[in-house]
């Protein structure tokens, strides 16, 4: 070993309730180099964020089960946790920005493969 360690890998936390969307948005994410955590509502979503402090990002989908949505969970984390990136997704709804989260993102769904982690990574450099 040479005395160089290996920096972390940045934690998306995913909150998807599709299971399809969510194994391969978590698959291409994991492939673009980032650790992913994957639930699927905003209640899980929060009992990871409050038990963590690595995670760096939140991806969300606003349409969910349960009695909170992506973009009240987007609002919490802004509030809560405001050290932490939040992109918000939908094929459903298309926001003005004044409707999103200060500093939030939106893309909007069916997005490419590659376009979570492009934007994310953007969101971190």
């Amino acid at each position: 070993m040479n005395g160089h360690s290996i920096p972390p890998r940045p934690v998306v936390l995913l909150v998807e309730d599709e299971l399809f969307v969510r194994i391969a948005t978590a698959d291409a994410l994991m492939d673009a180099g980032f650790e992913v955590i994957e639930t699927a509502n905003a209640q899980a979503a929060q009992e990871v964020l409050a038990s963590r402090t690595d995670i760096r990002v939140v991806f969300t989908d606003v349409q969910m089960p349960g009695s909170m949505n992506g973009l009240e969970l987007a609002s919490l984390v802004r509030r809560e946790w405001p050290h932490i990136s939040v992109v918000i997704t939908s094929g459903h709804w298309r926001p003005e920005s004044s409707h999103l989260p200060e500093e939030a993102v939106f893309i909007a769904k069916p997005y490419g493969e590659q376009a979570p982690a492009k934007v994310i990574q953007a969101l971190l450099d």
